[in-house]
């Protein structure tokens, strides 16, 4: 079985690196710190010029939770029709009520305005308090995949739910670990849960080319201004050559 990588970036560079290193779909997004954002428009049309792998762009117009003002999801639908005016293969959303259920109001616009492209349903998963239901109402809905560390700090952990999840979803649904997945432990999360994907973001960092300020820092620690966050060749091209040979 071939197993799909999928690698998550915020920056020009390192989607070429990724799409260099072997990986085989790409997530773009701004502001991986935070979890990931919505990329800007500029981003996204350079990737499509540069891309020969799908792309799937993330819709999260905030940082913090997943639950979204009627005005916010106003602004995810204008996101994803302008993504699919730019091209886009498909997006990647998430929203969920005060309790913890997937927001089926929001979910059913986003999925209308989405009509034309795939849908990966994000991590916003991992914080249902009833998983199973709200894998069914994700089926449903026609998320095409679910991205979920199996309600865990990271996939490795939550390989149990995984493999239930994936159980569950048989044919109708990928179900896709992320969070931690690495070389080191990607056939074991694979032989655990038997999916067929797998997403990482695969970060390290490079020295900036600039020389640094003796008296000027723009954030709360001087060192990061001199650190750009990129993928890591090395490990997508590991990743790769062990689940796929």
């Amino acid at each position: 079985m071939t197993i799909t990588i999928e690698v998550c970036v915020d920056n020009i560079e390192s989607l070429l690196t990724a799409q260099q290193s072997g990986a085989d779909r790409i997530e773009l997004c701004s502001a991986l710190a935070l979890g990931g954002l919505t990329a800007n428009a500029g981003f996204v049309q350079k990737s499509l010029d540069l891309a020969t792998i799908p792309l799937y762009a993330i819709i999260r117009p905030r940082a913090g939770d997943f639950v979204y003002s009627e005005q916010e999801v106003d602004i995810m639908v204008s996101d994803i029709k302008f993504m699919t005016l730019l091209g886009i293969q498909g997006v990647v959303i998430g929203a969920l009520t005060t309790e913890g259920d997937i927001d089926e109001v929001a979910l059913k616009r986003l999925m209308s305005a989405s009509r034309d492209i795939g849908v990966t349903f994000h991590r916003a998963f991992d914080l249902c308090n009833d998983p199973k239901k709200a894998l069914e109402i994700l089926i449903d809905a026609g998320c095409e995949r679910i991205l979920t560390s199996g309600q865990q700090a990271t996939a490795e952990q939550g390989c149990d739910l995984i493999k239930d999840l994936v159980a569950q979803a048989g044919n109708r649904m990928s179900i896709m670990p992320g969070a931690g997945v690495s070389p080191q432990n990607a056939t074991k999360i694979i032989s655990l849960t038997q999916v067929s994907e797998l997403h990482l973001s695969g970060k390290t960092t490079r020295k900036s080319a600039m020389k640094p300020s003796a008296t000027v820092q723009m954030g709360t620690e001087a060192e990061a201004d001199s650190l750009i966050s990129v993928t890591c060749a090395k490990t997508i091209s590991d990743l790769v050559n062990v689940v796929n040979g």
